[in-house]
């Protein structure tokens, strides 16, 4: 079949389905779309209803239901299922079930074993230590015995004190656990045995697995990612640079990115950040390479205040800024490089088509995620109706959003109250910073709860956090 012939059922919803839309537009695919009646008047039901035709469109429960997904592609007639980001992005079940039911479909993501492969942080860290990877300093597997707990724990005091950590720290967790759930910081290693035990009792009773992992507590870092894309040979992965996602809401939530990772052409560091940048691209190609990655991913890392990398984990899917990094991208020197759409183009098995040669980059972006939440109260969602959100246009600005801009739209509660993404491009980082603040200040966002109180968004942190982008 050629990719022509494609039907991609978008398997997710607001800005990230509206971007595959459109993608799958430029590609001359056809494509299908879900809702649920909590979307009823998003962007994306919007753009299907505009561009597609017949079974363009379907109500759906949930966007979890995986068995609803797969009877709307039946019926729609898709032969792929982008997954988007969150949902099912890194379900390698969900990758498996689409690639192996009776009616085959294509996953648009990599393939379920190594999804599955990289998706299992110990087994990451392995591998990037079969590799000479630099990772966080801890185990590389699951512990259950105290002795050995308490001798890989001491190493890791021992390995800060050396850095000249005054109070040094480490991280007692629950292996089979996730979302910061059995989680401990050890100060003191001779208090270390206790806190293992708990954790370890805490693991059993949660997780039925007792197993702890240990590791260091790094918390003076910057945040960094590398954009990697390769195409089903699994052979020549290429990357589209850095990204620094260091500026986060209290709970750790991005909120401000940029691409390249550091600027050491206008920002003096403490290290060689040009090295740096070039360490952890050619480390993340080397993984990539070795588990013969086939798709869009990111590998993260921290980068500490004497900038040593280690990389934290892989991301087996799109990510929500991967816009940031294509703005700044140019491939054999032409600008307008689409991420997603190249993402569904090598999905569906067309060759990659050029090489690491052939990419460029020029200029700084930035992505400012706009979100109707409340920075003064530890970035509490809000929830209301926005009235008025507008902007003027801007050569230099790209706006992805499935907030309609000429009718009034009410939050949905089921959902993260996300409102768009604003990528600006400067020819440096200076230019940069005064467009964004440009678009912040111009940039019309109103509305009210039902008691009559206004919005409240993260603009205002958005513009007072622009100053020290890239900045360590």
């Amino acid at each position: 079949m050629q990719t022509k012939d494609h039907k991609v059922l978008v398997a997710n919803r607001g800005e990230i389905a509206i971007r595959i839309v459109q993608a799958c537009r430029k590609l001359g695919l056809a494509f299908t779309c879900v809702y649920t009646a909590e979307d009823a008047a998003s962007g994306h039901v919007r753009i299907a209803r505009e561009l597609g035709g017949d079974k363009s469109l379907y109500r759906v429960s949930s966007y979890h239901d995986a068995n609803e997904l797969m009877a709307v592609a039946d019926d729609a007639g898709a032969t792929a299922v982008h997954p988007g980001y969150g949902f099912f992005a890194e379900d390698y079940r969900f990758a498996r079930r689409v690639s192996q039911r009776d009616r085959k479909l294509i996953f648009i993501g990599p393939s379920w074993r190594v999804i599955r492969e990289l998706g299992d942080k110990i087994n990451t860290k392995r591998l990037a230590r079969s590799l000479g990877v630099p990772t966080v300093p801890g185990s590389d597997r699951p512990i259950y015995d105290e002795m050995e707990a308490e001798k890989v724990a001491q190493s890791l005091f021992e390995f800060r004190e050396q850095q000249g950590i005054r109070k040094p720290l480490v991280l007692v967790k629950a292996s089979a656990g996730g979302g910061g759930m059995g989680i401990e910081e050890v100060y003191d290693i001779d208090l270390f045995r206790s806190v293992y035990r708990r954790i370890r009792n805490y693991a059993l009773r949660q997780f039925k697995d007792e197993g702890v992992l240990i590791e260091q507590r790094i918390r003076d870092f910057n945040h960094l990612e590398v954009q990697v894309v390769s195409d089903r040979s699994g052979r020549n992965p290429v990357h589209f640079g850095t990204r620094n996602c260091s500026i986060q809401s209290t709970g750790l939530q991005k909120r401000i990115e940029i691409a390249p990772g550091f600027d050491p052409s206008s920002i003096e560091y403490g290290f060689d950040a040009a090295q740096v940048l070039r360490d952890i691209t050619q480390h993340s190609l080397a993984m990539a390479r070795k588990v013969g990655y086939d798709n869009v991913g990111t590998w993260e890392w921290i980068v500490t205040r004497d900038g040593r990398p280690f990389l934290m984990e892989v991301n087996t899917r799109i990510q929500v800024e991967n816009g940031v990094s294509a703005t700044i991208a140019r491939v054999r020197g032409q600008k307008g490089v689409d991420i997603i759409a190249e993402q569904i183009r090598i999905g569906l098995g067309e060759p990659l088509g050029y090489g690491q040669e052939d990419i460029t980059f020029e200029g700084v972006g930035i992505e400012y995620r706009l979100i109707a939440e409340d920075p003064d109260n530890r970035f509490t969602p809000w929830v209301g109706r926005v009235d008025g959100f507008g902007w003027p246009e801007r050569p230099w600005l790209a706006m992805h959003t499935h907030v309609p801009s000429d009718d009034p739209y009410d939050i949905p509660t089921e959902f993260d109250p996300n409102l768009a993404l604003a990528i600006i491009w400067g020819k440096d980082l200076a230019e940069a910073g005064e467009r964004g603040v440009e678009f912040l200040d111009t940039l019309v966002l109103e509305g009210a709860n039902n008691a009559g109180e206004p919005l409240r968004s993260n603009v205002r942190f958005l513009r007072d956090n622009t100053g020290r982008i890239l900045k360590f």
